[in-house]
């Protein structure tokens, strides 16, 4: 009886252990993925410790804060710790886009304060990582030194995948989508836990997105934790690997417009028929030598304004405008720039005042001193003259006053000497004196009347800001003009405030160029371009050209490429500008482009005045070299001459028809 009662009781335990592994196979065990996500984190927080860093961790309300601030997590933010939670609660996509934009610019705020950033982002909600992707670029939380680890548990609706794939995140990771809003994966220092929950394997996988790679773009699994044997890597990468080191061949977009003589445009025509555009110009040979350094190819992005060039920059469609630009504070708002490589000299064009006829010509060789000597002297010497010249009243002769001055005139314009000489010695010594005095001053006055015929004296010409803007009736300036206004305008100078009004905004460099030479008004821009067009456009053979560059700018305004914010490949960007600037690259190809433009204009005028030549065309003389051209004087040089002639004739046709008529009466 007992045995037969030990047998029951044993089928009654079979019976419950059977019962029970099938309740155990129905319900596996659970794993709390948030306490393992702490243990991650806070192995790949130590791996990436440094030592004046600290931590922001920004939750969706379904992880508690305290399962993932471990101790060992706190420890390696000795900078200390903020925690950001945004309890979703069904909240649909605008709801959590303005809650999440609010979160993410107190958490801007704990960043801009703090020297180095890690940033933890745990949630399983595709919509509030979506936004945290978008916001988290647009409200600037994550720049590249900033480390983001992006956590969440396996989507619901989702199977386990195998290592390599990534299915929770794939919303942050792609490239592709929504092409104005790159990924925050894609661009940014991040890394991403795949949580694996089949045992025994249970642990996390950490992957990170390289969008520049031999294989192209690609998914890569770096590391693995697991409870039992922690951190492991699985490639020789580091855990926040450099992605923008090596483009690996692949086309990056810049938008650009022609800028003379930074970026040019050629279209020749190919052996197949179609057009094939060339570039050239400093700022290409720029972008040419970073291509060649960081390995990546050139793609213009088509645009049709600066104003669309910058915007594809804002929209990270381009990753820069490849064109230098001012760094003016309202630009800062929209864009940042690169190294400041570049003084943009913004200067004024405007026509040479020309001669005009004017009747002080022959009064320009003397100062107003010297014409008041002269002519003291010359009232003094006729009463001289007659004093001494009474010997020869006393010898018999006759004294004229008049007689006296006529000699002494005659004397000083170098058309008479005197008829007879004193017979004192005192006489003698005063018409010697004379004579020496008449020699200087008339050849000094000839030879400085000669040069100021064959030189003239030009109108002085407005050289700086101050002297423009009371001299000109307005200031033409391309289209990008507007923002230029507006900072000029909000100056607290009424200088630059009266510059501000002046200004016409619209017309292209050449044009505006033209609109000097044919109105009243100043062109501004680069003083680099100006000169430029003027030699191309505006210069003759012999070089001279109706147009000058004032001697003082605006002022030297700091200019660099325009890049988005906060853009990760800037390190990378700036390294190679700093090297071809400081070696002076930029400037020697700037000076190389200007003095081709040169030779080539000047190559171009002399074989269009040789085709003229053949054609039997009355060309002017024009000389090059050492050729020496001949400048026939004008009636603009000789004006006073002509006048002086003139109004002495006049005179003496009076006196002579005075005289007739006192004679007549006599």
């Amino acid at each position: 009886m007992w045995s037969l009662a030990v047998i029951r009781v044993m089928i009654m335990v079979a019976t419950v252990t059977l019962l029970m592994s099938d309740l155990v196979e129905t319900f596996p065990p659970h794993y709390s993925w948030q306490q393992d996500a702490g243990g991650a984190v806070g192995a790949v927080l130590e791996a990436v410790s440094q030592p004046t860093c600290s931590l922001i961790l920004l939750t969706d309300g379904t992880t508690s804060p305290s399962t993932i601030l471990k101790e060992s997590v706190v420890r390696r933010s000795p900078w200390g710790v903020g925690v950001f939670e945004e309890v979703l609660d069904g909240q649909d996509a605008n709801e959590t886009l303005v809650l999440l934009s609010r979160l993410l610019h107190q958490a801007r705020q704990v960043r801009m304060g703090s020297r180095c950033v890690r940033v933890v982002v745990i949630s399983h909600d595709p919509v509030f990582l979506d936004t945290f992707a978008e916001w988290s670029l647009k409200g600037r939380l994550l720049v590249w030194a900033t480390k983001l680890l992006v956590a969440g548990p396996p989507h619901p609706s989702t199977p386990t995948t195998h290592p390599g794939n990534i299915h929770n995140e794939h919303h942050l990771v792609q490239p592709g989508g929504h092409t104005t809003q790159p990924r925050v994966i894609y661009t940014m220092n991040t890394i991403l836990f795949n949580l694996e929950d089949t045992p025994p394997n249970l642990g996390y996988s950490v992957y990170t997105h390289l969008p520049y790679s031999p294989e192209g773009a690609q998914v890569l699994r770096v590391a693995v934790w697991t409870p039992r044997h922690g951190l492991r890597l699985l490639t020789a990468l580091p855990l926040f690997p450099e992605k923008f080191s090596n483009f690996h061949g692949a086309e990056v977009n810049v938008t650009v417009q022609p800028w003379p003589p930074y970026w040019m445009e050629t279209k020749e025509a190919a052996a197949d028929g179609n057009f094939v555009t060339t570039y050239e110009g400093c700022d290409y040979l720029a972008l040419k030598t970073v291509s060649q350094t960081l390995n990546f190819t050139i793609n213009v992005f088509p645009t049709y304004s600066w104003g669309e060039a910058v915007k594809r920059v804002e929209e990270r469609v381009a990753y820069l405008t490849a064109v230098y630009h001012v760094a003016l504070p309202e630009r800062w708002q929209r864009y940042d720039f690169t190294y400041i490589f570049e003084f943009n000299q913004m200067s004024f064009a405007l026509a040479k005042p020309g001669l005009k006829p004017r009747l002080e010509s022959l009064y320009y060789p003397l100062t107003n001193e010297v014409w008041a000597g002269v002519l003291v002297i010359l009232l003094l010497m006729p009463a001289i003259f007659y004093v001494i010249y009474r010997g020869r009243e006393k010898q018999g002769g006759r004294l004229r006053v008049g007689a006296e001055v006529l000699e002494v005139m005659g004397i000083l314009v170098g058309q008479n000497l005197p008829q007879q000489l004193p017979p004192i010695t005192s006489g003698r010594l005063l018409v010697v004196a004379w004579l020496v005095f008449a020699l200087i001053i008339g050849t000094a006055y000839r030879g400085n009347l000669t040069a100021a015929l064959t030189l003239p004296k030009y109108p002085p010409r407005p050289e700086n800001v101050e002297q423009l803007v009371d001299v000109v009736d307005g200031v033409t300036i391309p289209p990008y003009g507007n923002q230029w206004r507006e900072f000029f305008a909000a100056s607290n100078s009424d200088v630059y405030k009266k510059l501000a009004d002046l200004l016409v905004i619209g017309p292209s460099t050449r044009e505006g160029l033209q609109m000097a030479l044919d109105q009243n008004t100043a062109h501004v821009t680069n003083r680099r371009t100006l000169s430029y067009l003027i030699v191309k456009y505006f210069t003759q053979v012999d070089g001279t050209t109706r147009l000058y560059l004032t001697r003082e700018t605006l002022f030297p305004g700091p200019s660099g490429w325009p890049i988005p914010h906060d853009a990760p490949y800037k390190p990378q960007l700036d390294r190679c500008l700093v090297v071809f600037d400081e070696g002076g690259l930029y400037e020697k190809w700037s000076d190389d482009i200007l003095n081709k433009n040169r030779r080539e204009t000047q190559r171009r005028q002399r074989e269009h005045l040789a085709e003229q030549r053949q054609q039997g065309q009355q060309v002017a003389e024009e000389t090059t070299g050492s050729d020496v051209s001949i400048t026939a004087l004008t009636v603009t040089h000789m004006l006073g001459p002509l006048v002086f002639i003139l109004l002495g004739l006049l005179l003496a046709s009076i006196i002579f028809v005075v005289e007739i008529s006192v004679v007549s009466r006599n």
